[in-house]
């Protein structure tokens, strides 16, 4: 837009004001990922309460009140614009709502151009019950993540979700508890924000799609759980909020967060990017003499390792993947994982562990 006087990028703060205007001034292109914590637009009508009649701390501030639908869909649709003006050409955004928003939220994403990559379910370990029993426990929040357009080359860090997910591949519904105990920042006894998130949702968007160094952009940023997070992990960011206290908040909470040292412990490489190992250079490499015995874990099928690189079994011969199928009835299978050698007596362990030795050594 001509005439707009663009802020110079500055990380690590905060921005004071409204999120739409500020976000004009942000430069174009300007940041690898927004985290997006709008306003539900919750349409609440009286006072929420409990069996005893005590009053439920709802979400009932002046931010979250919208006249109609279609006011809360321009407001939507003009920070979304901004949003993606501002995000880089293989940027992502994610952005979390209830069912009171959600959905209109997604429309307007498509509307504009956005590409979505997943919808994320936040199951909630331990949700607010429903104090009227006139409807369904509400027990999760949709995250929306997507990429700035169809083409982007966005970023996903898979292995690192795997490894997360203790080696499984991390699925689309995450069990996490809402923030309380310690977690909740309170004020004269009080919450001191009614949506602060959990930061453990955090942990897992951030390592999912953006790596240390990398500029996120939170344009509500409340009581900066993105912020502290990001710090935490070697990210930058941006904060947008316009509400001086918990800018204060924040402030003070992000203050007391400490970086790690090591920087090489807040990546997981890929494994698409590591060098390729055949197996037959463990053999030339003395790391497994020919006539050694593997196994599978359960030692139910059996190969002798050949001076060739390639196994032989009772029945079959070939690479270690297509051996370790054949004894399977597989159509498949990933010999790294399958076979095990000898270590300490009768203890196995498997091949790629000499893989990874073979990388560290060539590295």
């Amino acid at each position: 837009m001509a005439g707009r006087t663009k802020t110079k990028l500055l990380l690590n703060r905060i921005l004071e004001g409204d999120s739409i205007e500020m976000m004009k001034k942000l430069p174009s292109g300007s940041v690898d990922a927004i985290f997006a914590d709008p306003p539900y637009n919750l349409q609440l009508e009286g006072e929420l309460l409990r069996p005893n009649n005590s009053k439920v701390d709802a979400v009932d501030d002046d931010w979250d009140q919208f006249e109609s639908f279609a006011t809360y869909d321009k407001f939507s649709q003009s920070w979304l614009t901004e949003a993606q003006r501002v995000l880089k050409k293989d940027g992502a955004l994610w952005v979390i709502g209830s069912y009171h928003n959600i959905f209109r939220i997604g429309t307007a994403l498509q509307d504009l151009g956005f590409w979505i990559l997943n919808d994320i379910i936040w199951r909630k370990s331990n949700p607010m019950p429903n104090f009227r029993g006139m409807r369904f426990t509400n027990a999760h929040e949709t995250l929306i993540w997507c990429s700035k357009d169809k083409n982007s080359k966005y970023r996903f860090n898979y292995d690192a979700m795997k490894a997360l997910n203790e080696d499984l591949q991390m699925r689309s519904d995450w069990l996490l508890p809402i923030c309380n105990g310690g977690e909740r920042i309170k004020k004269n006894g009080k919450k001191a924000h009614p949506t602060q998130k959990p930061e453990s949702l955090l942990h897992r968007v951030i390592l999912a799609s953006t790596e240390p160094g990398d500029v996120i952009l939170d344009p509500f940023f409340g009581s900066g759980t993105t912020g502290a997070v990001a710090r935490k992990l070697g990210r930058n960011y941006i904060g947008i909020e316009q509400d001086k206290d918990y800018i204060t908040i924040a402030k003070e909470r992000i203050s007391k967060v400490v970086e790690p040292m090591d920087k090489s412990l807040l990546t997981t490489p890929s494994k698409k990017s590591e060098p390729r190992i055949p197996f037959g250079w463990l053999v030339e490499r003395g790391l497994l003499e020919p006539g050694t015995k593997l196994y599978d874990y359960r030692k139910r099928h059996s190969a002798k390792v050949r001076a060739d690189g390639s196994i032989i079994s009772a029945e079959h011969r070939g690479s270690i993947h297509k051996v370790g199928a054949l004894v399977q009835d597989a159509a498949a299978c990933n010999g790294w994982q399958f076979w095990h050698f000898p270590v300490e007596g009768k203890k196995l362990a498997p091949i790629d562990l000499l893989r990874q030795k073979l990388r560290s050594e060539l590295n």
